[in-house]
């Protein structure tokens, strides 16, 4: 629970984990309240477009050169003064190093000559807190985070409080929709694309395997799908590629469901009919046939379902200010020698005890 405060905190948050060079500017209430000042996202589409995905060194230089202007763009629209602002915050991972290193050294820049206190967001809690950018949600609430490169199930009691039901054994949603959409020839970036294909196609064309359902657990698989996918991809004709993406974007919501009702089976036990809250975030929320299958599911078993504004679905820098004003009302603050990390799990003890791949040099995955 957060101490009372007399005062609103107003945060400035930087968010360049993966393609996107971010900032905005969030003011958090006294009571609770949430308002986005501004929020600005540089785009690095063109630049990744030839190469069909994210290059991490390209993206790296591109927030670089983007992220003064970004940042000074977000306080013009916010319309305030440096001497308004409470402190920033500023994502250290998980994500493409060489990227979040030039977000996080931005973030420790401005903290340092302005005297204020920063945060070290991990990228995670951000997607965790984003749908209350939209609405007032109140903790504890179960949460599926499923965009580019993560696949989770989250019991979150509050920041820094994250539970790991399950995760993904191989692949994240968001990065299969992605691969089968490069292989169906879909311009950069796929996910999108695929699903604007698969809106005139019919899902019941192709038979295609889906993974662990039924299974014990609430780990997903995509790395099944994923292959089928693409080798139906380069035999089918430009007629039946609609019907494919139709198909892919199907079983990608039907395991997605699958887990989560496991997920809200499990959570029910302790948690009283009122205060079943289920918020789903990330790229892949945006998707409108994930979107409607969940909202089905969670008014099947009696759970309320949230989900940020479009806008804040894919990475921002809304919900890293928003993680940064919340950890900030708490007092939680970072030094200036906080380090930018590759991989960081919401949930360590999980991620050490049961880990979903084997920990490399640098620590256990997401």
């Amino acid at each position: 629970m957060s101490p009372p405060r007399m005062t609103d905190l107003i945060v400035l948050g930087v968010e360049t984990s993966c393609d996107e060079t971010a900032a905005a500017v969030v003011r958090l209430s006294a009571a609770g309240e949430v308002c986005v000042l501004s929020s600005v996202v540089g785009l690095q589409t063109e630049q990744h477009a030839p190469f069909g995905g994210v290059v991490p060194e390209i993206a790296a230089r591109a927030h670089v050169e983007a992220i003064d202007g970004v940042a000074a763009e977000a306080m013009a629209r916010a319309g305030i003064r440096w001497e308004e602002v409470s402190g920033v915050a500023a994502t250290a991972g998980p994500g493409l190093i060489g990227g979040v290193m030039v977000g996080l050294a931005f973030g420790k820049a401005v903290a340092l000559a302005r005297g204020l206190p920063l945060v070290a967001v991990n990228h995670l809690e951000g997607h965790a807190v984003s749908a209350r950018l939209g609405a007032r949600i109140d903790y504890p609430f179960l949460l599926l985070l499923v965009s580019g490169g993560h696949c989770q199930l989250l019991r979150v009691d509050g920041i820094g409080a994250c539970t790991r039901l399950g995760s993904t054994i191989d692949d994240a949603a968001g990065e299969a929709f992605d691969k089968i959409a490069k292989s169906l020839g879909l311009p950069f970036p796929g996910g999108p694309a695929l699903e604007r294909l698969a809106a005139s196609g019919d899902p019941g064309a192709f038979d295609l395997p889906r993974a662990l359902l039924g299974r014990p657990g609430c780990d997903f698989s995509f790395s099944g799908l994923k292959t089928a996918a693409a080798r139906r991809a380069a035999t089918c004709s430009d007629a039946s590629r609609a019907d494919l993406a139709a198909a892919v974007q199907l079983a990608i919501a039907r395991q997605l469901a699958d887990r989560t009702r496991r997920a809200m089976t499990t959570c029910a036990e302790d948690l009283p009919p009122g205060e079943r809250r289920f918020v789903v975030a990330g790229g892949v929320a945006a998707n409108g046939e994930v979107r409607a299958t969940l909202q089905d599911l969670a008014s099947e078993l009696g759970w309320s379902f949230h989900a940020p504004p479009l806008a804040y679905c894919t990475d921002n820098a809304a919900m890293i200010a928003l993680a940064g004003a919340e950890r900030l009302a708490l007092g939680l603050t970072d030094p200036l020698s906080a380090p930018a990390r590759p991989r960081w799990p919401l949930d360590p003890a999980a991620a050490a005890a049961r880990p979903t791949h084997l920990p490399g040099r640098k620590g256990a995955k997401a």
